[in-house]
């Protein structure tokens, strides 16, 4: 954990050196996450509901999403890149070090940058659920807790998963942002908006449904209007636990399928 730790600061100290241009990329980046939720407020300007959701509930499958992947893409984000490295010969680097090859690429370049989309995605939720007026008991207040991390681990695999297609196929960046960002965008909204094999694929097959739906289902206490039962709401670290372990395997075959940069 030394040379782990070593990494990370290393990194914090090079990011924060110039301290003006360090605070002007923390504002800036905030701005994708803002754009999500006024997103959403600009729709519910010309309507009262939104797949059968008021603006207060939206704001809660809106503030887990945001939470979520913006916290992931702070931690993992920056795996998108592992496609450079790979053309490069950088990665041939990280595995000649007797260090984990996925922690060392995360802590390479950690974007400190994308903290302020964090802490505003978890100040979105924050908000969403104070003012959703929902009906407090133990077990809502421990999924509150358990949903966004459900949601970090989610989004975290999905960002690793992606990025392992880069072993077999460089030119792949177009594809993971694909899954990854458009994850983020159909996870903002209830699934209810969606219809036919789209919203089969990307709800049930993918498990996005999971991230944000069915835990703000299960806060609010709504009945699915799709019809799946109350514990599907429950079922979001179920969901990541398998997500991540899907995401490890692919890395580790991606490792071992790895031939060196030109191969």
């Amino acid at each position: 954990m030394r040379a782990y730790r070593a990494l990370l600061g290393a990194q914090a100290r090079s990011q924060a050196a110039y301290r003006t241009s360090f605070v002007v990329d923390l504002v800036g980046n905030v701005g994708a996450t803002v754009f999500d939720v006024v997103t959403v407020l600009v729709i519910f300007g010309v309507t009262r509901e939104l797949g059968g959701f008021t603006l207060r509930e939206t704001l809660v499958v809106v503030g887990l999403s945001a939470c979520g992947f913006a916290t992931a893409d702070l931690l993992v984000g920056n795996i998108e890149r592992l496609p450079r490295y790979v053309r490069t010969g950088l990665f041939d680097a990280v595995l000649v070090r007797p260090l984990g090859a996925l922690p060392q690429l995360l802590l390479m370049d950690l974007p400190l940058r994308k903290l302020s989309r964090a802490v505003f995605g978890l100040a979105v939720l924050l908000f969403a659920l104070v003012s959703a007026g929902i009906d407090w008991t133990p077990g809502r207040v421990a999924l509150a807790v358990v949903a966004p991390l459900a949601a970090v681990v989610f989004f975290a695999s999905v960002f690793v998963l992606t990025a392992t297609v880069s072993f077999y196929w460089v030119d792949s960046g177009e594809l993971a942002n694909s899954v990854t960002y458009g994850g983020r965008d159909f996870t903002s909204y209830p699934v209810t908006v969606y219809g036919g094999w789209f919203r089969a694929l990307f709800a049930y097959g993918m498990g996005f449904a999971f991230v944000s739906y069915h835990p703000a289902l299960a806060l609010l206490g709504r009945a699915d209007p799709l019809g799946l039962p109350s514990w599907a709401g429950w079922a979001a670290p179920g969901v990541a636990v398998v997500a991540a372990a899907l995401a490890a395997l692919a890395w580790r075959v991606g490792v071992r399928h790895y031939r060196s940069t030109g191969s």
